[in-house]
């Protein structure tokens, strides 16, 4: 059950079904990585902070001043989804296959806990092995975080502790991006 009756900062986690590889390589990514970010743009949601991986994806956004709720975030994601769906389906040559299973997520209301999903987000390329240093994985906000913020900043977000964040990422992405 989705709570998004009020406006915020959300972090959001989306799974394809049964953790399948769909966006297995390069231009899957690409595509999908996109797709989030234009998804995004088009329903007025603020990015903070994404990875974009094979079988899942993370992010941290907040819903601009001029939006009630946070109702948009489904629409933007059945849309993400839908589109993305379509267009592997077509590659794959499956119509109707199932490829997201579902998106579950957390409206932040504290700081240290939206540092801390920040950070966790940023870094997630590294829990899961594809980079040593986030910022070197194409598919996530690290590099442009670390470009547009100061450092300052980007030094304080990244000294949170993740360790006792319980999110659902039981994942394990295919290495080949």
């Amino acid at each position: 059950m989705h709570q998004l009756a009020l406006r915020g900062t959300y972090f959001v986690t989306a799974s394809t079904h049964l953790k399948a590889h769909h966006h297995r390589g390069a231009e899957r990514l690409r595509v999908l990585h996109q797709g989030l970010l234009t998804v995004a743009r088009d329903y007025g949601w603020q990015l903070e902070a994404w990875a974009v991986f094979s079988n899942h994806y993370h992010f941290v956004a907040y819903s601009l001043a001029d939006q009630s709720g946070a109702e948009s975030l489904g629409l933007m994601l059945k849309t993400l989804h839908v589109k993305t769906s379509g267009w592997i389906n077509r590659l794959d040559r499956t119509p109707a296959r199932q490829v997201w299973r579902n998106f579950w997520e957390t409206r932040l209301t504290y700081q240290k806990s939206y540092f801390a999903r920040l950070n966790y987000t940023h870094q997630n390329p590294v829990k899961h092995g594809l980079a040593p240093v986030a910022s070197q994985y194409p598919w996530c906000s690290a590099a442009w975080f670390e470009r547009t913020a100061s450092p300052a900043q980007a030094k304080t977000i990244y000294r949170f502790n993740t360790d006792k964040l319980k999110l659902p990422d039981d994942f394990k992405p295919s290495p080949d991006w």
